[in-house]
């Protein structure tokens, strides 16, 4: 952003209005034990905004989300790590950083799996980042979740279930 600011860049406002989001949403609604999925699905799509300005023509992105309903809560901030770690740790392959991001609900289930551009000579299913994930998720859903994380030679992909201790009100 920074750099942005000094080429005095026509997206640098926008940046400093979804940094600015970001910020509000760390702020004000991580101490929340539950939040909207909408409202975490919105943080993500900031932060994923800010990347596409940084990325720009080597990014290539898809998310898509099918969400049941409008009344899931889910703890703050439980996917973004690996949005985070999705562009920090990709690869560029052929010019591009690809990543594919797709949420799915119903009334006892989310499923999120992301999908990034990798290359086999980085490990980072063993990171500090993921440790701390994982150790999350042992505390928020017990019994309750199946994490899978599988590299290959070109991807990485998380893939995330939570079952059970959704909050869904009027399903």
């Amino acid at each position: 952003m920074y750099g942005f600011a000094l080429k005095k860049a026509d997206e640098t406002p926008e940046m400093i209005l979804k940094l600015s989001n970001l910020l509000d949403y760390l702020l004000y609604q991580v101490d929340k034990p539950f939040v909207n999925l909408n409202d975490e699905i919105y943080h993500i799509e900031d932060y994923i905004s800010l990347e596409q300005m940084r990325f720009n023509d080597t990014l290539k992105l898809g998310f898509s989300k099918n969400i049941s309903s409008e009344f899931i809560e889910i703890p703050p901030m439980l996917f973004i790590p690996f949005v985070e770690n999705s562009f920090k740790h990709g690869k560029i392959i052929n010019g591009s950083l690809y990543i594919s991001i797709f949420i799915e609900t119903n009334p006892t289930e989310i499923k999120f799996t992301i999908i990034n551009s990798s290359s086999n000579d980085s490990n980072f299913i063993d990171g500090l980042g993921l440790h701390n994930i994982k150790t999350r998720l042992k505390l928020l859903y017990p019994d309750q979740h199946l994490l899978k994380i599988n590299q290959s030679e070109t991807e990485f992909e998380v893939a995330l279930l939570l079952t059970s201790k959704l909050k869904l009100e009027d399903v």
